[in-house]
């Protein structure tokens, strides 16, 4: 639809063609994928309240999984880049369905990373005593490891969908690109992100409490 608004209908309104009383609007199918367009970005919004409500119920706290939470702003950004990378060096790849689902998925693949961090921090500081400051970076360093891993392994995975020329490779193209270049950036940041985040956290509560303590 993207291809025939660009080849088509654009260049018949700019060539003044047709008069101010006539009209041009895609119908029938066109109309469906505009409305699963929408459809999908409501989608998306569900996927990240079903996904902060289950780590709400996991960790029995709605404020760390709010934290994990800051790591989809970071990956639908790297989608984003991704799709404008494959646009600019391989071939033109639209924002179609399949591309937005990738963002879907990517929602559910990227708190993954942070679960780790946050979940080993929590539990350095119940189970071995550690101070905030201490646990987190802890955290980062028994954990870094296993994040690249698992992520390295997942973005070696997608390369193909991006890289594989040959018949019909334009329609998966566009979700590999969004998930590989929003796992790529939210694995970079995530680690530095996630703990400054924990970190400001923890002073926050320890400010609030001493602050309620003093006024009692």
């Amino acid at each position: 639809m993207d291809i025939i608004k660009d080849k088509v209908v654009n260049p018949i309104k700019a060539s003044g063609t047709l008069s101010n009383l006539y009209s041009l609007r895609l119908g029938g199918t066109a109309d469906d994928l505009t409305k699963t367009k929408q459809a999908l970005m409501w989608n998306f919004i569900l996927a990240i309240v079903i996904s902060y409500l289950l780590m709400s119920a996991l960790f029995e706290n709605f404020f760390y999984p709010f934290i994990i939470m800051f790591s989809v702003p970071l990956a639908a950004a790297g989608g984003f880049i991704g799709l404008f990378l494959v646009n600019s060096f391989i071939t033109y790849q639209p924002l179609d369905i399949i591309t937005m689902l990738g963002f879907i998925i990517l929602v559910g693949i990227v708190v993954n990373n942070a679960i780790l961090i946050v979940y080993q921090t929590l539990n350095n500081i119940r189970e071995g005593n550690m101070n905030p400051r201490d646990a987190i970076v802890e955290s980062v360093r028994t954990r870094i490891r296993p994040i690249y891993m698992s992520s390295i392994t997942t973005i070696c995975a997608m390369l193909p969908l991006v890289l594989s020329p040959g018949a019909g490779s334009e329609f998966y193209r566009g979700l590999g690109s969004v998930v590989l270049g929003g796992l790529l950036v939210s694995t970079v940041f995530t680690i530095f992100l996630i703990p400054a985040l924990l970190s400001l956290a923890f002073d926050t509560a320890k400010v609030i409490r001493r602050y309620f303590a003093f006024t009692r």
